[in-house]
Order: structure tokens, then C-alpha cells, then sequence
């Protein structure tokens, strides 16, 4: 059966929204406008309902989605032409959809209040970069709303034809207010930083719908270099991405994935749908504490319905149950294989038993079963194994336990995480569909 996204700006109940979608799942008080589905029988009486756990039969559908998957994937061949020039098919995306295919992120306001603090007019001096910008979805709301003479924005992307869209727009020309930069560059590049920006000079970092593009092989430049620019201590990144098992992972067709959670698309760009671990792991080198999995995972949130657009065009920030992690950390993951794995495919998750009882309640993996991917398990990611000296006179045994520590602290702090679950529902055609988004904040140490 098909299955088409809705526009949840079609509903005229929907009002605008004040108010950011992530806070703590223990408010007293939700936000004004949030939309919780208490009966079932009323699934159809809006387009859209926040953070509504998946069904009890999700289980089977994500086994059955990934079996299907799993049994024709990409050749190496074409893993390889897609992994050696990827900006190549994002300039020919670009070329056919102009910049018409994305919509404004108008809700980044109220999911990350830093920007609304950034645009005030006695804000002062504040830079601004967005990496991965796209036609500038992201950063023209920015400069629109912007009534601070001081706001610096820079705009880069690794695709050729997206900067000539941001740098053909009106408002990039004749900025109501402050300043905007543009330039071609490579998030995941080594050693090199983005032309115009100096080490540790920019105050937020913006990521939406970034990281995901990337191959799993280029996270650790590109969080080497968003860690470099940023500035130590104040300098924050705001996250947003796709999550694991969201209705566009599952919908895939057979042919279309290059690895665990990794796919391409039809017109050859790439898509990964990222675990919460994951992105701790990715930022802080840490995972998450038990605890702070099963408030993420499945406490009821408290969140108000924000419209607004996602990469895919479908409908964007919704709740987010947000993790706020304790003073004391979890600690390191120093027992893990350093080796990545010369397949990109593991073994399946699901367990036999969820894919058979349709009745048993389909709960989020926890942190023992959870697919992690394997570079992140590395305990010297995001840095090379380059400061380790494996020549010297040490036995094995030392040389193991010198592998398997840290050799750098944690580049960053999470200031919140969290995972956003909606159901959207087509009324007309009676069809649910479950979608997953990630969103963040995190800080430079």
C-alpha cells in the first residue's frame, strides 16, 4: 500500500505555537496546544497526535521492513560509487528541485531558543554557521527574524549548486539586518576549516538533517571540525535528525540499503536513522544510563505540536520526551571492539519472538540490545589511533589495555536529548503513520 505524508499545515486548528517542544517530561504544567491521543477512538479527528507510543505490533513491522531490506541490498559496487562522490548527487538534487523542494524551518525558533536570544537587537556580537545548509531553509528564517546589526551568519554545504541557490536568494543580497556568508565546503573533510571562520570562534553550530547524510566513516571529521570552530565552553550545536525506525526507514524498498540503518535513496543521496546512543556516543563518548533511556524512550512527554517541515517534506518538530543527564556521568565504554566491521551489516535486532506475537507490547531496544554502529564503539572516536604508540616494547596485554582507553576527554556536553514521536494520520485514506526524530542541544567542553 502506498503511504503518502500529510501536511500538517492544512489543519485549521492548528494555531502558531509559542512555546519550544522540548522540556522536561516531569512538567507539572504542559505547554498550551499540545495534543495527546487519551482515546483511540479519536485517532481520526486531527491530522496529527504528540509522542503516541508505537503500536504492539511495531515489533513485526520493523522485523518484516528490515527482512525485506536485508534480502536485496546494495552491491559493494555501488556502495562504493555512491560513498566516492556523494556531493555529486546532492548538486544534481539541487539542479532538479531548485530551492523548492524544502520548506522554511520556521519552527527552529521554538525548538532552540538560543536563536531567538542571538537576533535580539542588543544580542552583541554573535556568529552563526549552519553546515549542511542546503538552499537555506535553515539560515534565511534566521536572517529573517534577525534584528541584531551584530549576528554574523555563515552557510556552507559541500554541494556546488546549493550555495549558488543561497547566494541567488534576494535576502542573501540585501540582508535586512546583520550579515551572511556562504562557501563551498565538506563537513567531513580533514583538516581544513571553513573558509572565513577561525578556531573557536562561532557560538552555535546549527545540524538539521545532517550527520544523517553522511557515511558512518565521516562522523568523526565532522565532529572534529564542529568541535573546532566552536567556541570552549559557550559554543552550542543544535541538533536535528532522523530517528531509528521512523516510518521513512521502514518504507524503503528492497535495493536501497548500503548498511545497518544506512540507505540511499533513489536519487543517490544517503540516509542514516540514528539511536540515541548513538548520538551521545557520537558528541560526548558516553551512553546513556538506563535510566535516562527508559525517560526517553517511554515516559509520556509533555510537549506542545510545533508546525513545520522536515527534510523529506513531511511534517517536522513535534513532542520530545528530552533527556537530561545527571550530574555524574555513565561511565566510558572501554570493553568494546575497536575494530569496525568489513561488512556494514550485522545481525537483525528483533528478536523471533517479537516477530511472531503480534500481542506482546513493542517496547524501544534498551542499551544492552540496542544496534550501536560499531566506529562509534571505538573508544578513541572521534580522533585517530595515531597517538598511541603501538611500536614500543609493551606486551599484548598492555597494548590492549593501552587500545582500549580514552585518549581525549569528551569534546561536548548534552544540555538536552531527546526523541520526537508523532503519529500522523490520513483521515481520508484512515492510514497512521509513526514518525521518529531526534533533537539536541549540546556544548563545547
Amino acid at each position: 500500500m502506498k503511504v503518502s505524508i500529510i501536511d500538517l499545515t492544512e489543519d485549521p486548528i492548528t494555531s502558531a505555537k509559542k512555546a519550544s517542544s522540548v522540556h522536561d517530561v516531569n512538567s507539572a504544567d504542559p505547554p498550551f496546544g499540545s495534543r495527546f491521543l487519551v482515546d483511540p477512538s479519536l485517532t481520526f479527528t486531527q491530522n496529527a497526535w504528540d509522542h503516541v507510543p508505537p503500536p504492539m505490533d511495531q515489533g513485526t513491522t520493523i522485523a518484516t521492513s528490515l527482512a525485506r531490506q536485508r534480502a536485496a541490498v546494495v552491491s559493494e559496487e555501488e556502495r562504493l560509487k555512491l560513498n566516492s562522490k556523494p556531493a555529486k548527487y546532492w548538486d544534481n538534487f539541487y539542479k532538479n528541485n531548485e530551492a523548492n523542494f524544502f520548506k522554511n524551518r520556521k519552527w527552529l525558533h521554538n525548538e532552540f531558543p538560543d536563536l531567538v536570544a542571538a537576533e535580539e537587537p542588543d544580542a552583541g556580537s554573535v556568529k552563526i554557521a549552519e553546515f549542511g545548509c542546503g538552499a537555506g531553509n535553515s539560515i534565511f528564517p534566521v536572517l529573517s527574524a534577525n534584528q541584531n546589526p551584530q549576528l554574523e551568519l555563515y552557510a556552507y554545504d559541500y554541494s556546488n549548486h546549493a550555495i549558488k541557490l543561497v547566494q541567488h536568494n534576494p535576502l542573501y543580497a540585501f540582508p535586512p539586518c546583520g550579515s551572511i556568508h556562504s562557501a563551498v565546503w565538506d563537513l567531513s573533510s580533514d583538516d581544513s576549516l571553513p573558509p572565513g571562520l577561525a578556531p573557536a570562534s562561532v557560538d552555535i553550530v546549527i545540524l538539521v538533517f545532517v550527520l544523517s547524510a553522511l557515511h558512518p566513516d565521516e562522523w568523526a571529521s565532522a565532529i572534529r571540525n564542529v568541535q573546532k570552530v566552536l567556541k570552549p565552553g559557550t559554543g552550542k550545536v543544535l541538533f536535528r535528525d532522523y530517528g531509528r525506525y521512523d516510518l521513512t526507514q521502514l518504507r524503503f524498498k528492497s535495493g536501497r540499503m548500503m548498511g545497518d540503518n544506512f540507505y540511499k535513496r533513489g536519487d543517490g543521496t544517503r540516509v542514516y536513522f540514528f539511536e540515541l546512543d548513538e548520538l551521545s556516543l557520537l558528541f560526548t563518548g558516553q551512553q546513556l544510563s538506563k535510566e535516562e533511556r527508559d525517560r526517553a524512550n517511554l515516559e509520556m512527554s509533555t510537549a506542545e505540536i510545533v508546525d513545520g517541515e522536515d527534510d523529506d517534506g513531511s511534517t517536522g518538530a513535534g513532542s520530545i520526551t528530552t533527556v537530561e543527564l545527571a550530574k555524574s556521568s555513565p561511565e566510558l565504554i572501554t570493553n568494546s571492539p575497536n575494530t569496525i566491521l568489513p561488512s556494514p551489516f550485522t545481525q537483525l535486532s528483533v528478536t523471533p519472538s517479537t516477530i511472531n506475537d503480534s500481542t506482546k507490547k513493542f517496547e524501544p531496544s534498551s542499551a544492552n540490545d540496542a544496534e550501536i554502529h560499531p566506529n562509534l564503539l571505538n573508544p578513541s572516536f572521534p580522533f585517530l589511533r595515531d597517538d598511541i604508540d603501538d611500536t614500543s616494547d609493551k606486551d599484548d596485554q598492555n597494548k590492549q589495555l593501552l587500545s582500549q582507553t580514552p585518549r581525549h576527554h569528551p569534546l561536548f556536553t548534552i544540555v538536552n536529548l531527546g526523541i520526537d514521536r508523532r503519529l500522523i494520520v490520513n483521515r481520508k485514506r484512515q492510514l497512521k503513520m509513526y514518525r521518529v526524530w531526534m533533537q539536541a542541544i549540546f556544548r563545547r567542553v
